[in-house]
């Protein structure tokens, strides 16, 4: 895999082309952004939302964090990272869709339905535990589907499970709920499968991913 400088090369290769091919796009937003959509995906280093999607600079506020997750509203005085982006995004920004984008082979995901840092409360991979924490009632449902010996089948399941419990978390904060309910905010589930590249899309009526 690359190392930094290798991404410096990449940069010197993008002032000299990119930078310079679309100067008048990047003096626009120099004064400002206005995306209209909100992405929340995963830190994996293989599902990149600008790649995926094929975007420009402006066009998606992106947050990313272990295993996509958006944990409930709590309004206290501790630091809540993904909760203030998308405060930002929903109140300041008016972003009119927020997209909760799982995907194949996700660590975070894996973790939870292993319990593999269980025993890490005290030590290191505590905050790894603590966080997927967000994922336990989901993980029980998905085990109770595959009793025995886990299966990608199961740990798939896992994946497009962990996009639910985000868009039910999303639910929860009010200034969310209320946009949705007026029309003005939309909420969308999407499953990258880094295997094959395909994006499939969450019919919540259903409860079911289908290709895009």
């Amino acid at each position: 895999m690359p190392g930094f400088t290798r991404l410096l090369d990449g940069y010197r290769q993008f002032r000299k082309t990119g930078w310079a091919r679309e100067r008048q796009r990047w003096s626009e937003l120099a004064e400002g952004q206005s995306p209209e959509v909100m992405v929340i995906a995963c830190s994996d280093s293989r599902v990149d939302p600008a790649t995926i999607f094929d975007s420009n600079p402006g066009e998606m506020f992106v947050v990313r964090n272990v295993a996509a997750l958006v944990p409930p509203y709590q309004p206290d005085s501790n630091y809540h990272g993904v909760s203030a982006a998308l405060e930002f995004a929903v109140t300041q920004l008016r972003v009119r869709e927020v997209v909760v984008m799982g995907h194949g082979f996700c660590g975070g995901c894996a973790a939870s339905l292993t319990r593999q840092f269980d025993d890490a409360r005290d030590g290191e991979g505590h905050f790894i535990a603590h966080w997927i924490d967000l994922l336990d009632p989901a993980r029980d449902e998905v085990l109770a589907r595959h009793p025995g010996e886990l299966d990608r089948a199961a740990f798939q399941d896992m994946e497009m499970a962990g996009v639910k419990v985000s868009l039910r978390n999303l639910r929860t904060f009010p200034w969310v709920a209320e946009r949705e309910a007026e029309g003005s905010l939309r909420l969308r589930g999407a499953f990258f499968s880094i295997a094959d590249g395909c994006l499939h899309l969450l019919d919540e009526s259903e409860g079911r991913f289908s290709p895009a």
